[in-house]
């Protein structure tokens, strides 16, 4: 492969994808954690949280494969592994399985975890005047703040 040249130092390149690393490391433990809840999930609410979880799941796993590939246009390797990504993720597993209105909480949690990475990483992007990974980050911290919303907006007060 030919050597890159973007406009991007090779040191902004990886700090940028540092950065994206992390969003990614959170972003797909996001969507394991409810593609787990969207099975597991029981009760009164079952059919409206089972769609909802499906919806975001898919959601997530698109935005997983935009984040790796930002991440290979820098030219850096994108994390892949179970390992990697636990490593990297700032949201935590669960064990076993929670109550609806648990999950619900649990996944606010965690995409309001993932704008405040989104957060660190635009920063990096910024100081690296990369417009490409501010757009790609900035539209991840949109959908991640208007789902936390919504999901709040299902708990009780």
């Amino acid at each position: 492969m030919s050597k890159i040249d973007i406009g991007i130092s090779e040191d902004d390149r990886n700090s940028v994808a540092e950065g994206l690393k992390r969003l990614l490391a959170d972003t797909y433990t996001l969507y394991l954690q409810t593609h787990n809840f969207h099975w597991n999930v029981t009760g009164p609410q079952f059919r409206n949280l089972h769609l909802m979880f499906e919806e975001h799941y898919v959601e997530l796993a698109e935005a997983v494969d935009d984040i790796a590939e930002r991440i290979r246009t820098l030219d850096v390797v994108a994390p892949g592994t179970y390992k990697a990504l636990s490593d990297l993720s700032s949201i935590e597993e669960v064990e076993g399985v929670p109550e609806a209105t648990e999950m619900v909480r649990l996944l606010t949690h965690g995409h309001e975890q993932v704008v405040k990475t989104s957060r660190d990483a635009l920063k990096k992007a910024q100081d690296a005047d990369d417009e490409s990974s501010i757009a790609l980050i900035s539209d991840r911290m949109r959908v991640h703040e208007k789902t936390a919303w919504m999901l709040r907006a299902l708990l009780p007060n």
